[in-house]
């Protein structure tokens, strides 16, 4: 099943409801934007600016969008501020297609020789735990085999939080104490899940943003040991960011994206927000394609992210 045959109605209705605030924030203020205008003039961009911008889509990703609809403006002559939502629609989706990536699978891929290994890796408090659980139960659903890894070792409840969402989602863990070396519980799940013939492996990692070299020598000795038992683990390295922190998770972004090979991104909280623009401005800084989104509380509310899907959630009447 590949990425643009999973959504179905009752995904749909979860996006329009997890995206709700982040709507009535955007859509009402781009009303004010262009209130009082027939036509998109100097003034007119200058307020879409301060709307992209004061909805936490980052300063270079909305000069970049300003830039796309000016060369319009120029181009047609004249624009309407009718026709404003509908360009405006069409350049953001434009963007996230840029950042998108052809490859992704959804939850149900072919069956593999190897297991499908994901290293989890974002601080404390974003919801990593909570996405790992959800996304044990979504490929679960999918009729894949699961084992979790418990690597966050730095904290007791760290372990104790993924066990209990391994419970919840009927999927396997490896863990060991508190204090153990993460390399070695990596090393375990893998080569547990190798020998069962298990479908996919989540690794969990530490959640704290210590010094970069410290953190980019442990998640690299993860990946060391992980290749001892899978030569190309980890396919997917994904970094958790809370959206409701907005510009927060771009930096944290930058300092994950320094430390080791990011190759998706899942942003959760959305529902709980008005600052879902987060997600196109880190689509666009990045170059790395959003992957999964959290809408809801629910175990079934981690979706694959549909960009389409995402830019017609957003601009909703």
């Amino acid at each position: 099943m590949g990425l643009f045959s999973f959504f179905s109605k009752k995904n749909k209705e979860d996006l329009d409801k997890g995206l709700e605030k982040t709507k009535t924030s955007f859509l009402g203020k781009l009303t004010k934007a262009i209130a009082g205008k027939s036509k998109v003039d100097s003034e007119v961009l200058d307020n879409l600016e301060e709307t992209l911008v004061t909805s936490d889509v980052g300063v270079s990703t909305t000069l970049k969008i300003i830039e796309r609809i000016e060369n319009r403006v120029a181009h047609d002559k004249y624009l309407g501020t009718s026709e404003l939502n509908q360009i405006l629609r069409e350049e953001i989706s434009n963007l996230l297609e840029e950042n998108s990536s052809a490859t992704i699978e959804g939850f149900d891929f072919p069956k593999r020789s190897e297991p499908y290994v994901i290293m989890v890796v974002g601080v404390n408090g974003v919801g990593k735990t909570t996405t790992i659980g959800k996304l044990a139960h979504q490929f679960k659903s999918a009729g894949k085999s699961v084992v979790l890894g418990a690597a966050d070792t730095f904290r007791a409840a760290a372990i104790d939080q993924l066990r209990i969402w391994s419970e919840r989602a009927g999927v396997s863990i490896i863990a060991q104490q508190m204090g153990s070396d993460p390399a070695s519980v990596a090393f375990d799940t893998c080569a547990s899940a190798k020998a069962s013939g298990t479908d996919v492996v989540i690794i969990d990692t530490a959640g704290r943003l210590h010094n970069k070299i410290n953190l980019m020598n442990e998640l690299s000795k993860i990946r060391k040991v992980m290749q001892k038992v899978i030569p190309d683990a980890p396919h997917e390295v994904l970094l958790v960011l809370d959206a409701s922190t907005g510009q927060n998770a771009i930096e944290q972004a930058k300092q994950f994206t320094a430390a080791t090979e990011v190759n998706a991104l899942a942003l959760t909280k959305l529902d709980g927000t008005a600052k879902g623009g987060v997600v196109i401005g880190i689509s666009d800084q990045f170059k790395i394609p959003v992957k999964y989104i959290g809408v809801g509380e629910k175990i079934e509310h981690l979706q694959l992210f549909d960009r389409n899907e995402f830019v017609d959630s957003l601009f909703k009447d």
